[in-house]
């Protein structure tokens, strides 16, 4: 039995926001590759969910690189990975 995958609402707002940037300045297009690479990340997640790397910035949680500027956070509970956030590593402090 794979793990139950749980978004919080951080993470789904980030999300939103993300894409409305890329459909506005890139297209709609972009946009979609962007969600493919999200897809294709939690897919990996349910089949190896110590495929991230421990977070220096947010505690017990890990982290992994979606694209070259964005982040994705998650936490390992019991039979959950909790998607925490998608962080834009370009700012400076992007634990957010």
């Amino acid at each position: 039995m794979g793990h139950k995958i749980i978004f919080k609402k951080r993470f789904t707002n980030r999300l939103s926001d993300v894409l409305a940037f890329l459909e506005k300045e890139w297209g709609k297009k972009v946009a979609d590759e962007f969600i493919d690479k999200i897809h294709d990340a939690i897919n990996a997640l349910k089949k190896h969910p110590q495929l991230g790397a421990p977070s220096l910035k947010i505690k017990g949680a890990r982290g992994f690189s979606i694209t070259k500027h964005n982040r994705l956070f998650y936490r390992i509970e019991m039979n959950k990975i909790i998607i925490l956030s998608l962080a834009d590593t370009r700012k400076k402090n992007y634990s957010s």
